[in-house]
C-alpha cells in the first residue's frame, strides 16, 4: 500500500522560507515521477512543481518559478520542496503525489497523471 506523508508546513511571514518534505513508502520510489500540488480555500487544486523519477528533469508553475525548488533523495524515499520569498498567495494546503506510470522523462503537471496522494500540509503566509 502506497503511503505519502507530507511535513514541514507552518505559519510564516511574507518573505520567509520553508522546506516541505514528502516521505514515501509501499512502492519502489525511485521508479516514479513525483509532484507537488497545492489547494487554497475555495480554489481547485493546482500544480506547483514536479520531478522525474531520476531527478533529472523538473517543472514549475509560473507562479512559483524562481522561488521554489523541488528535489528528491531516492536513497531515502524522500521528496522536498524548498520554498523561498513566500507570498500570502502561496497560502494553501500542499500535497505530494506519485505518478501512475513508471519512469518517464517529462515532469507531469496534471492531477490526472498521479495516482497516489498524501494528506497535505498547511502553509500559511501572513502579510
Amino acid at each position: 500500500q502506497v503511503q505519502l506523508v507530507e511535513s514541514g508546513g507552518g505559519l510564516v511571514q511574507a518573505g520567509a522560507s520553508l522546506r516541505l518534505s514528502c516521505a514515501a513508502s509501499g512502492r519502489t520510489f525511485s521508479r516514479y515521477g513525483m509532484g507537488w500540488f497545492r489547494q487554497a480555500p475555495g480554489k481547485e487544486r493546482e500544480f506547483a512543481a514536479a520531478i522525474t523519477w531520476s531527478g533529472g528533469q523538473t517543472a514549475y508553475a509560473d507562479s512559483v518559478k524562481g522561488r521554489f525548488a523541488v528535489s528528491r533523495d531516492n536513497a531515502k524515499n524522500m521528496m522536498y520542496l524548498e520554498m523561498s520569498a513566500l507570498k500570502p498567495d502561496d497560502t494553501a494546503v500542499y500535497y505530494c503525489a506519485m505518478r501512475r506510470n513508471l519512469f518517464g522523462e517529462v515532469p507531469r503537471r496534471d492531477t490526472s497523471d498521479y495516482d497516489y496522494w498524501g494528506q497535505g500540509t498547511q502553509v500559511t503566509v501572513s502579510s
